[in-house]
Order: structure tokens, then sequence, then C-alpha cells
């Protein structure tokens, strides 16, 4: 059985990228262009989860979302990785508890 990424992006060219990227590495892929996918994660069941900090159209943001899976007992070991461009996503994923992020000002992991 494969490892399940959710990948949670507005940018349908973003999901499209990294759908291509994770599925040729053998991944199965969960897209979701809205943050509502977070709502199911019990019942996706990802081994990490790619979130975007800000998602249009979304009733809350990524940081938000991923505060909210980290203080879940049921989720909280689950790790979430921020894909960004904002300048400051290490202090986002900080606050967010995030395990690592992705943007062109930063690189960081803690697993």
């Amino acid at each position: 059985m494969s490892k399940r990424i959710l990948a949670i992006d507005d940018d349908e060219d973003i999901l499209e990228i990294l759908n291509i990227v994770f599925q040729e590495s053998g991944y199965d892929v969960i897209l979701s262009n809205t943050g509502e996918a977070a709502g199911h994660i019990q019942i996706i069941h990802p081994d990490l989860i790619l979130l975007d900090v800000n998602i249009v159209g979304s009733l809350k943001t990524g940081s938000e979302i991923c505060k909210e899976i980290k203080s879940n007992y049921q989720t909280a070991d689950l790790p979430v990785m921020l894909v960004s461009a904002e300048p400051d996503l290490d202090l986002i994923a900080d606050g967010c508890g995030a395990n690592s992020l992705s943007g062109s000002h930063s690189t960081f992991m803690n697993y």
C-alpha cells in the first residue's frame, strides 16, 4: 500500500505539479483546492499534508488549519508541510506547529 499525501492549495497548477511529481514517485495523492478537505482527514488518512498558507476562498488560512490539526490528539502526530512563497514562512510554521516548510525564502525540516 502506497503512502498517501493530501495536498491543499488554491492554485490548480501547483496541485497538478504536485500530483505529477508524487504519483510518479509512487504516492497516492489526494488534491483539494479548498481548506475543507482538512475536515475529512480522519476519512482520508493521509501520511503527510502539504498545505498552502493562503487558500483563496477558504474560510480558514493554512496556518489555522495546521493549528487545528496539531491541536487534535487524533491528528497531532500527522506531518504537516507548509508550501508557500510567504516571506515569514518559518515564523508561520513555528506558530502553527508545522513539521516542515517549503518556500522561496527558506527550507526547514523537523521530523
